[in-house]
């Protein structure tokens, strides 16, 4: 059972495979001839977030779906290294397995740890080791430069803490928020545009570590509030057009009512 269950993705990927050599072949896609590595990164961005919308969405088939375009991308972007030779896609998932068992010694060897504490401890060592021989000998080297802004914060903040390097207690980065907050309002009342954008970005950045610390992640939070707003903002739209009702023209008091009454309907 255990070999029927891994050979299905293991066969479903070499019919991908077949697919990719046969787009880049000579006779093959003019587009798909052309790509490189380099050529295919934005492709791999928009892929995985439709990935992440459908997982957050809720929605399976779309899940299911985006899964299968990103395993796409990554492939491709596999196959164009190989014919450059420069690694293969075996090497990639060989390096792959060879760090998650280095950097799980409790499940693939005889280490234990007593808390979660410990094996984060362990993970920071190990990375530190693996850095080191890869020439990235500081805590933050590891750290993708293209990450959005405000998941970058999340994660300045989660590999300070787990290098010691953060607020003794929650109180501390609440009374460290009041703080910020207050020199944002005095950024703004100086009129200071500058001043103000800086102070925003400081305020900005502890509340993604308190919330870090409360479990919530920013970026993910913000997606969700940005998602339910937009929902509630179309209900509003379509609630106008069946009153034969031009949005555009609407009051803000209008505005709200239509708002007050989506908000009714979805707590029903």
């Amino acid at each position: 059972m255990s070999d029927i269950k891994h050979d299905a993705p293991a066969l479903a990927m070499k019919e991908l495979l077949e697919v990719i050599d046969a787009l880049i072949a000579p006779d093959g896609c003019p587009w798909d001839k052309e790509q490189t590595p380099l050529s295919m990164c934005d492709y791999l961005a928009e892929e995985a977030f439709e990935l992440i919308e459908g997982i957050r969405n809720a929605n399976p088939a779309e899940a299911m779906e985006e899964l299968g375009d990103v395993m796409f991308i990554l492939l491709f972007i596999a196959t164009l290294y190989e014919r450059q030779g420069t690694h293969t896609l075996t090497d990639s998932i060989k390096y792959s397995a060879a760090k998650m068992i280095r950097r799980h010694p409790h499940v693939f060897g005889d280490t234990h740890f007593e808390n979660v504490n410990e094996l984060w401890d362990n993970w920071e060592r190990v990375k530190r080791e693996e850095n080191t021989e890869t020439g990235r000998k500081r805590v933050f080297d590891s750290l993708p430069k293209g990450l959005p802004p405000l998941l970058k914060a999340y994660r300045i903040n989660s590999k300070a803490a787990r290098n010691k390097f953060t607020w003794d207690s929650d109180a501390a980065v609440e009374a460290q928020l009041k703080e910020e907050w207050q020199e944002w309002q005095e950024a703004l009342a100086a009129k200071d545009q500058d001043a103000s954008e800086r102070e925003f970005g400081d305020y900005l950045f502890t509340l993604v570590e308190l919330g870090r610390r409360k479990g919530i992640k920013a970026n993910s939070a913000l997606d969700f509030a940005n998602q339910k707003f937009l929902n509630r903002f179309g209900k509003m739209e379509e609630l106008a057009e069946m009153r034969n009702l031009t949005f555009s023209e609407l009051t803000m008091d209008q505005m709200n009512a239509l708002w007050d009454e989506v908000k009714d309907w979805e707590s029903r």
